[in-house]
């Protein structure tokens, strides 16, 4: 679900699109923005560097990984407020 969400927001941002609200209007935990953040920053330069196409490739590797690493351990949290 992380790496769906991420993955769809990443390229809509991307795209230009205008933000929809905060983050939990997206869909969004404050641990799913961070890492959205992080893949656009990424993807942003990515696409400067080497085009759209590797952007787009950049958005699906790392909205991957990072969701991943994020969440291994299973749950949504490592506290009530996190």
């Amino acid at each position: 679900m992380c790496t769906t969400a991420v993955r769809y927001w990443a390229r809509r941002t991307l795209d230009g699109a205008t933000p929809y609200g905060d983050y939990q209007s997206m869909g969004l935990s404050n641990r799913q923005y961070g890492i959205l953040r992080e893949v656009v920053d990424a993807a942003r330069t990515a696409q400067r560097a080497r085009g759209s196409g590797a952007a787009q490739t950049l958005i699906d590797r790392q909205a991957q990984a990072r969701c991943t690493e994020q969440y291994r351990d299973g749950g949504p949290t490592d506290g009530p407020w996190q």
